[in-house]
């Protein structure tokens, strides 16, 4: 081992920064390499709205249209002049001509007037819009249909305007609908498109090359000594949910040429990240490689599992570099990949959904280091009338104290109990709150 290296690995982490610091450092670095006049610094593009589900809306919208944009009918009934049904009674109805249909104007089967003189009345179904000269709607129930003679009785006096949806009840023209940065959902694509628009600007997908590394991964069928890659495929589908395109690449060897070479492919990516390779062995080249590219802002994190995180700058593109240990890889992929491609968006991220639950047993720490704890949930016995007011409704069990290359402690967990830096450990009995990470769709 070169004097260098031997220096590196005995050394270990002297100090690690703390969470917050490292994506405050990190956060500062991509905005600063960034285009200063955009709040979006992906990059934006037009997209038609039925493709838009789950992007970020560039700018703010306004509606661009009064929605509905006509009067319409909001009862089955008759439309009719509200002054013609002044003291119209179960006793004295009032008796109007029923105006001849003149076209399907409703858009339904159903013909109705587009016109109605005094003391007439016509047709219409909820959603129709009123014809000209209309200004209320008398209920069906509240009129008997003379059809043989073409005359309607009104048993219900009614005001103008009544059983009507005014212009723009639902949207306005002008109105404010978004902020830039809003997610858009699927009740977003019904009112953008009712509100006028057929396309909307969306900050772009972010782009992450995901590259696993190592000379003992192997993609099946390991001999001793080798490992199933999962690393990569974990990470890149993460990136996916996340609502990035992800380029999984195959893996690279512990070779500081091969890395070199293998960042350098994916800077065009607006992320690189790499998994494995980024402590402090014999074999942890990455930090250096980085650091000989770009800047390696951060190396050595204080989070438990996953510490020996490397988080750098490679020509204006971030690099992070996650550890190895499958658990120690998800926690860094969730603490640090996920916030940047919100932060590449022009937005922050959302917090996770939590289950408050009642701990079953201790969950160590280390002052000044966050710790993740995977947890299983179970749901406590008795019912909610067993229970004291604001009992969790759930016991959380620890999956395992410790191992972060026990990839089915956190894959068949619920979720993590976080413990914060200034914490030694949480006892058993406390309530505490899961963040579910990775919540079904």
């Amino acid at each position: 081992m070169e004097g260098a290296d031997r220096e590196r690995t005995e050394a270990g982490f002297k100090v690690r920064t703390p969470v917050d610091e490292a994506r405050r450092i990190l956060r500062e670095a991509i905005e600063g390499s960034g285009d200063a006049d955009s709040d979006v610094p992906c990059g934006t593009e037009t997209v038609d709205v039925d493709r838009a589900d789950g992007r970020v809306l560039a700018a703010p919208v306004t509606s661009a249209r009064d929605v509905p944009h006509y009067q319409r009918a909001a009862m089955d009934g008759y439309a009719v002049r509200a002054a013609d049904t002044f003291g119209a009674s179960d006793r004295s109805p009032e008796v109007l001509r029923i105006a001849e249909p003149t076209g399907d104007t409703d858009g339904g089967d159903h013909a109705t007037a587009d016109h109605i003189d005094p003391e007439t009345a016509a047709r219409v179904h909820t959603g129709s819009a009123l014809p000209e000269g209309a200004d209320a709607v008398v209920m069906i129930e509240r009129v008997t249909d003379l059809e043989s003679v073409g005359e309607l009785e009104v048993e219900d006096a009614v005001a103008e305007g009544e059983n009507v949806a005014p212009v723009g009840e639902d949207i306005e023209a002008g109105q404010h609908l978004y902020e830039a940065g809003h997610r858009l959902r699927p009740s977003d694509l019904g009112l953008l498109r009712s509100a006028g628009y057929d396309r909307v600007a969306v900050a772009q997908q972010p782009t992450v090359g995901v590259v696993p590394t190592g000379e003992e991964l192997v993609a099946g069928d390991p001999d001793p000594g080798e490992v199933i890659e999962t690393n990569g495929l974990t990470v890149s589908r993460l990136a996916q949910r996340w609502g990035a395109r992800a380029t999984y690449r195959d893996v690279v060897t512990d070779d500081p040429e091969s890395l070199r070479v293998a960042i350098q492919r994916d800077l065009t990516k607006d992320v690189v990240v790499t998994t494995g390779g980024s402590s402090v062995g014999e074999r942890d080249l990455l930090p250096e490689v980085i650091d000989d590219l770009g800047e390696v802002l951060i190396h050595g994190v204080g989070l438990k599992p996953g510490h020996p995180v490397c988080l750098g700058i490679v020509q204006d593109t971030p690099v992070l570099a996650l550890p190895g240990y499958p658990v120690a890889c998800i926690v860094n992929a969730v603490q640090f990949l996920r916030p940047v491609l919100r932060w590449l968006e022009g937005t922050t991220p959302d917090p996770h959904p939590t289950t408050r639950a009642r701990l079953e047993r201790k969950i160590p720490s280390e002052p000044g280091t966050r710790t993740f704890a995977r947890v299983r949930l179970e749901a406590r016995d008795g019912g909610d009338a067993d229970r004291e007011r604001d009992e969790p409704e759930y016991t959380a069990i620890p999956t395992r104290a410790s191992g972060s290359g026990v990839l089915s402690s956190v894959a068949l967990a619920d979720g993590w109990v976080v413990v914060d830096d200034d914490r030694e450990g949480i006892p058993a009995g406390e309530t505490v709150v899961v963040e579910n990470w990775e919540p079904n769709a």
